[in-house]
């Protein structure tokens, strides 16, 4: 059986080679397709076929994809954390570089003196100026890097090779995260004592509930007066109104970030990009083979790694067939899928139920191949939100 991936933008052919085309057909058009391969397309509900049973985002951030509504139909979300996490921690180096010494500023008064043919007088000129552009140092200055997961992890670890000192903070630090931490980034136990103690700040958060809007007012006139906020995360984390009046009254130096936003283009105090912290060759690349190979054994296996709203959850494969079952997180209802089993005198071989929030997903591997009467029968049960097949790795 060959499986349809509908892809929504340019996908690396690295990453597309990872689905092969004796089992996959992918296209940019599909009436009723598998699974849905996408970079930053904005997707709607609406545009979800009742086909697909999976969305691979060659990217960290899912906030393009309707996750709720996702959840609901029993579609997992796959996404790409750390795939791009090299390119941007390069980009939070430049950014850093750029927030200490005047290198645009002298860029640009350089282009100015297009007009100058005589290089002595050139150079007595640019000798006079330069004094304008100097800058400081970061040896010895204070990173405070918010969120320590896949970037935020290289960015500290980038900083303390350059010389800075490194304070981080992240309520939800996972035990893996953790481990990757050097042991010299300090911690800091309140986001405003962060916020106070730091020459540089870093943001590398996703957009959630309980981020959004996140650094406001009260933080920002927490901040040394001298202090320099980077933003490579998102944008929806910084109160867009807060931040311009402090930078207004002088509470912040300078904010430099990857999402322009009006009001703040143009000023002097602000150093915006064009959303190009994952813009790099090997980021596209490695965000594209690892969303294809997440796809892929779940089309084939079931199996989730990396999904923003399933459980993780990968069961090795028996011979024979494979159910995956999908079902609202309350009780009794794998208890009612294993009696149809028993009653059709269907052996269970392994089995793996976890659940996340509101969903439970449970892979089953059975001695025989269930039919379509049985399949319709665990369908039926309330609370089941899909039930697929797997034989022998193929949906």
């Amino acid at each position: 059986m060959v499986s349809k991936v509908l892809t929504l933008n340019q996908i690396s052919v690295k990453g597309l080679d990872r689905l092969p085309r004796d089992r996959y057909e992918i296209a940019s058009e599909f009436a009723s397709p598998d699974a849905i391969l996408l970079r930053s397309h904005k997707l709607q509900s609406a545009d979800i076929p009742a086909s697909v049973l999976a969305i691979a985002r060659a990217g960290a951030g899912t906030n393009n994809v309707p996750v709720s509504e996702c959840t609901e139909r029993g579609i997992p979300v796959f996404n790409s954390p750390g795939a791009n996490a090299n390119a941007v921690k390069e980009l939070v180096a430049t950014a850093l570089l750029l927030g200490s010494r005047g290198v645009i500023e002298g860029i640009n008064y350089v282009d100015t003196l297009g007009g100058m043919s005589d290089e002595s007088e050139l150079n007595k000129t640019l000798e006079a100026h330069k004094k304008e552009f100097k800058g400081s140092e970061l040896v010895g200055k204070r990173l405070g890097v918010v969120g320590l997961g896949a970037i935020g992890s290289l960015v500290a670890e980038m900083a303390l090779t350059m010389g800075m000192e490194v304070v981080g903070y992240d309520p939800a630090l996972s035990v893996e995260a953790a481990w990757r931490l050097p042991s010299q980034v300090q911690r800091a136990d309140a986001l405003a004592s962060l916020f106070a103690r730091c020459d540089y700040i870093t943001l590398h958060l996703p957009v959630l509930d309980s981020t959004r809007g996140l650094v406001n007012a009260d933080l920002l006139s927490a901040m040394q007066p001298n202090a320099c906020l980077l933003n490579f995360a998102r944008q929806e984390i910084v109160d867009g109104k807060d931040l311009l009046a402090a930078l207004e009254a002088g509470q912040l130096r300078k904010y430099i970030a990857d999402f322009p936003a009006p009001g703040l283009i143009g000023r002097d105090d602000v150093v915006l990009m064009p959303h190009i912290g994952a813009s790099t060759d090997e980021a596209e690349e490695n965000c594209a083979v690892m969303a294809a190979e997440q796809l892929r054994d779940f089309l084939e296996n079931g199996n989730i790694r990396n999904s923003v709203n399933f459980p993780s959850l990968q069961l090795e494969r028996c011979p024979g067939t494979r159910l995956a079952v999908t079902n609202s997180n309350v009780p009794k209802i794998l208890g009612s899928v294993l009696a149809i089993l028993a009653d059709e005198n269907i052996n269970v071989i392994d089995m793996l139920n976890k659940s996340r929030d509101q969903i439970a997903y449970n892979l089953i591997d059975v001695a025989d191949t269930p039919s379509d009467a049985v399949l319709e029968q665990m369908r039926q049960l309330e609370g089941v939100i899909n039930v697929r097949l797997i034989l022998n790795g193929k949906a």
